[in-house]
């Protein structure tokens, strides 16, 4: 084991390095060769001579909801396109209800993904169209929002689409002219805040299946510009022109690319919300068995998940993971989307990201192909047209949970099946993506590569490589990455063939902590496989902070606290700016399907109830947090017997 703990400055300059554009490879003289030490790694003196890896990672959020969006106008949303892109840039805006708001820091790049259903409908009604307001429906809900009782009507409006239930007569389908406008308009102000080299605006939209409540949302991520974006309206879920079936958003997204010479992809989000069918093991929710098909085109279209985000943290859940002391985090497990139907411990397996790695080990050696062979990330899900993260500058999920005193009390979503508060709602989660340059294209490849990572809201920097011969030496110098291309793959990436035998492969992880958070606390590495028969797991301390020791089970105990709940503050008195490790799996099995990927816990921080508690005078309602450890997931990279 190799343990890390120097000071902050020099590792920030080996993981955010300088962005360079494409270059030639350098070629070294024999000559060259001849007089470097053998000691020394590089290839020339100069060790950035020929770097033609990424560089940077870049932080962004891949999931924002603006007032074009049906639901979030009617929770009281006001904020439009504009207002969004330039929060997202880092300059100040006006809130709905809460005041001015601003960033820390700029986000790095943004994809606005309203709702494709209904698209356009909310601000339309909202000015009084005259064909809305002619229908009875549509004439209570405008009355009932201007009368301040949006809240009621959002969560109508949710539940009747959630049902399968919305009236006709308001659907705006993606033949009509208002959804045209309302796609057009969205496309516009991707194009007129797209930045290349400073900020990237993505063009995307949210498609929104609900199979009776059940979540199965993916957002839709474009790498082309308007030229290409614009050509076809986006996909719905109601008939005829569009479907509630993955199968068919698949089969749409090869269509956009075949007309356009585009490219699309897709991100699944909020199984923790589709009561179990969000990874299928042997049957769809429509009976329809798992297929060769199924398998390789969800492998084509979805090569990420998002594994964590306001609607609760999706990487695992203490009933599928008892062994692992950090799974009972900012779970959602009540019921569904609207609560219409409640969680059973016999859904939770098709909803969590870990469990549907493990599932796509074993659907991959009955089908061919892992369906489930997803990069991990993070992002908001906001519906305030802010992508707030930061647990002491969080504005919530929707306009009526922005900052009051109130919010932390009144329920997010209540009926008889259960109850979700509003302090539950999660300050989280960001994209990290590794590339070489912040342009659509750049990151968009990054994407698809999966060399990127989610956080629960912290800029923390991860690096993790996987292949066959790292050591501690490799972590000896300020440059390690250089020792993580060549010798391995990153983050995403499949393990290179072992051609030494039955020898076990070995990972470099190293971390440096968000320069304005909380200190690092150790780097885990999970590890999920299937033997033939079982899929199984195990989480390892690698590395951690301070001369705490594992005990026999090899677990490391917990790094203290320094949360004072009454000022809502903390120190970094604990905990490391920097951890780093190369660790070998001292379990392997070459005969086993196997995927291992990264977890970083900072120390514990003030959670968003305890800044609020403070900040409005307010008593920390009973079961909420006082802290968090933010944490990070790495994409996975994955071992295949030959």
């Amino acid at each position: 084991m190799k343990k890390i703990n120097t000071i902050a400055s020099l590792l920030a300059s080996l993981l955010a390095s300088v962005t360079l554009t494409s270059q030639a490879q350098v070629n070294p003289t024999a000559k060259d060769i001849d007089i470097l030490s053998r000691e020394y790694t590089g290839k020339v003196y100069s060790p950035y001579a020929g770097r033609d890896f990424p560089s940077n990672v870049y932080f962004g959020d891949t999931h924002l909801h603006t007032d074009i969006s049906m639901d979030a106008g009617a929770f009281g949303n006001r904020l439009g396109l504009d207002p969004a892109y330039k929060f997202a840039r880092g300059e100040q805006v006006e809130s709905t209800n809460a005041g001015p708001v601003r960033l820390s820091r700029p986000l790095d790049f943004l994809v606005v993904a309203d709702h494709s259903d209904n698209m356009g409908f909310f601000p339309d009604m909202i000015a009084g169209a005259p064909f809305i307001l002619e229908d009875p429906t549509g004439k209570d809900w405008y009355d009932r929002i201007k009368a301040g009782q949006g809240p009621g009507v959002a969560i109508e409006l949710i539940g009747l689409f959630s049902q399968d239930k919305f009236p006709p007569a308001l659907t705006y389908t993606p033949d009509s002219a208002p959804y045209r406008a309302a796609w057009d308009k969205t496309v516009a102000a991707a194009e007129r805040y797209n930045q290349p080299g400073v900020f990237t605006a993505f063009i995307g939209y949210e498609w929104t299946s609900l199979i009776h409540g059940n979540n199965l949302h993916r957002v839709v991520v474009y790498r082309d510009g308007g030229d290409k974006g614009g050509q076809m309206v986006p996909y719905t879920t109601v008939a005829p022109q569009g479907s509630t079936n993955p199968r068919d958003l698949w089969k749409w997204l090869a269509s956009y690319e075949q007309k356009t010479g585009g490219e699309v992809l897709a991100i699944a989000h909020n199984g923790n919300l589709s009561n179990g069918i969000m990874f299928p093991i042997s049957e769809q929710y429509d009976g329809k068995q798992l297929d060769v098909e199924y398998v390789t085109q969800r492998a084509r279209w979805e090569p990420l998940y998002e594994a964590t985000q306001i609607k609760g943290d999706g990487e695992t859940h203490p009933f599928l993971s008892p062994n692992d002391e950090f799974a009972a985090y900012e779970n959602w497990d009540v019921g569904n989307l609207d609560v219409s139907e409640a969680k059973t411990d016999a859904m939770l397996s098709g909803e969590y990201a870990r469990e549907a790695l493990k599932r796509g080990l074993e659907l991959e050696a009955k089908l061919g192909t892992n369906p489930y062979k997803f990069g991990m990330i993070g992002s908001t899900d906001s519906h305030t047209s802010l992508a707030t993260t930061a647990e002491n500058n969080f504005f919530g999920k929707h306009a009526g949970a922005e900052p009051s005193p109130e919010r932390m009390t009144h329920p997010f979503m209540a009926n008889e099946n259960g109850a979700i508060m509003g302090w539950q709602q999660v300050a989280s989660g960001l994209a990290a993506v590794w590339a070489k340059e912040n342009t659509r294209e750049a990151l968009f490849d990054a994407m698809e590569r999966k060399e990127v990572y989610a956080t629960t809201g912290s800029r923390m920097m991860v690096r993790f490589f996987g292949g066959w011969d790292f050591t501690a030496k490799d972590l000896n110098n300020r440059e390690p990455a250089f020792a993580g291309y060549e010798k391995g793959v990153p983050m995403g990436g499949d393990l290179p063939d072992n051609k030494t035998g039955n020898k076990a492969p070995s990972f470099m992880v190293f971390a440096l902590r968000d320069p304005i958070g909380g200190n690092l606390d150790r780097i885990q590495i999970i590890k999920g496989w299937y033997d033939g028969n079982k899929q199984q797991e195990k989480v390892y301390d690698v590395a951690w902070s301070g001369d705490r020791k594992p005990g026999k089970d090899g677990k490391v105990g917990p790094v203290g606290d320094t949360v004072d709940a009454k000022t809502a503050s903390w120190t970094n008195s604990i905990g490391a700016s920097e951890l780093a490790t190369a660790w070998t799996d001292p379990d392997f099995d070459p005969q086993q399907r196997a995927f291992y990927y990264a977890r970083v816990l900072e120390i514990p921080t003030p959670r968003w109830s305890t800044y609020d508690a403070f900040r409005f005078g307010v008593a920390i309602p009973d079961g909420a947090p006082v802290s968090t450890q933010d944490r990070a997931y790495t994409s996975p990279i994955w071992y295949n017997p030959k």
